[in-house]
C-alpha cells in the first residue's frame, strides 16, 4: 500500500518536472549541439532522478577527458538506467535503441536529435546496418552506451549477452567501459508501473583497451564483459 501511494504522488511530480526540463532542454537543442550541452543533460538528469525518487551514488571513476571515443556496456535493469548514465558519464554519449521509441512524441525527437541509433533487433540486416552506423561514429570519436543484453531484465538477473556490441569493438578498436548499475531494478522494473524510492549505485569498471580486446575473440571478449559486470552489480561496497 505504501509504495502504490507513494507512485501515485510521484508519478504526476516527476512528469511535470520532465516536461518543463525536456521542453527547456529540446529548445536548445534546436539550436545548440548536444555535445555543447551536455553538463545540462547531466543536471537535467540528476534533477529527474530525483523527481523519481533517486539519489544516484557513482563509485569509481570514469575514464578521463581525452577526446577518444569509449563503449560503456552496462547492466539494462529499468527506465532510471538512461539518466543514471547521462548523469555519471561526463562527456557526450550517444546511443543504440529500440526502433519504437523514435515513435513516441517529444521523447522521439529528443533521442534523435541527441544522435541514438534506432535498431530493429529482431530484423538481423537492419541490426547489422544499424552497428555500421554506430561503427562510423565511434570512428569519428563519439561515445556510446549499449546494453549488451539488447533489452531491459524481467527478472532482475544479468541476461545472456549479444554479440552486436563486441563486433563494433573488434570493428573499430573502442575501448570497453563495464558499468554495474545497482538498485535500479528495485526502484523501477519493465513489470511493474510503480516506483520504490531508493539509493541507484552506478560502478565504472576497469576498462579493456584495444591491446587486450584485439588478441581475442568475439565470444572471449563478450564473455570477460560480462564476468566484469557481474562483478560490479555483486559488489557489496553499494554505500
Amino acid at each position: 500500500m505504501g509504495r502504490l501511494l507513494i507512485s501515485i504522488i510521484l508519478w504526476p511530480f516527476a512528469l511535470i518536472i520532465f516536461c518543463i526540463l525536456i521542453g527547456i532542454y529540446l529548445v536548445l537543442l534546436t539550436i545548440i549541439p548536444p555535445k555543447k550541452i551536455h553538463p545540462l543533460a547531466r543536471l537535467i538528469a540528476r534533477i529527474l532522478l530525483a523527481a523519481g525518487g533517486q539519489w544516484l551514488i557513482i563509485k569509481g571513476s570514469p575514464p578521463p577527458e581525452d577526446g577518444r571515443p569509449y563503449l560503456y556496456l552496462f547492466n539494462h535493469q529499468s527506465l532510471f538506467d538512461s539518466f543514471v548514465l547521462v548523469a555519471a558519464i561526463p562527456h557526450y554519449i550517444t546511443a543504440v535503441g529500440a526502433n519504437k521509441q523514435f515513435s513516441w512524441p517529444v521523447w522521439g525527437f529528443l533521442v534523435k536529435r541527441y544522435g541514438v541509433i534506432p535498431i530493429k533487433r529482431r530484423k538481423l540486416k537492419a541490426a547489422i546496418h544499424s552497428l555500421s552506423l554506430a561503427e562510423e561514429a565511434v570512428k569519428e570519436g563519439v561515445s556510446f552506451i549499449i546494453s549488451p543484453e539488447g533489452t531491459r531484465t524481467l527478472t532482475g538477473e544479468l541476461g545472456e549477452f549479444k554479440k552486436g556490441a563486441f563486433h563494433v569493438v573488434k570493428n573499430t578498436g573502442v575501448t570497453i567501459v563495464p558499468i554495474g548499475i545497482q538498485g535500479a531494478f528495485e526502484a523501477k522494473n519493465k513489470n511493474d508501473w510503480r516506483i520504490k524510492p531508493g539509493i541507484l549505485t552506478l560502478h565504472f569498471g576497469k576498462a579493456i583497451h584495444s591491446d587486450e580486446s584485439k588478441q581475442m575473440t568475439i565470444e572471449e571478449l563478450r564473455d570477460l564483459t560480462r564476468e566484469k559486470i557481474i562483478d560490479l552489480i555483486q559488489s557489496k561496497n553499494n554505500n
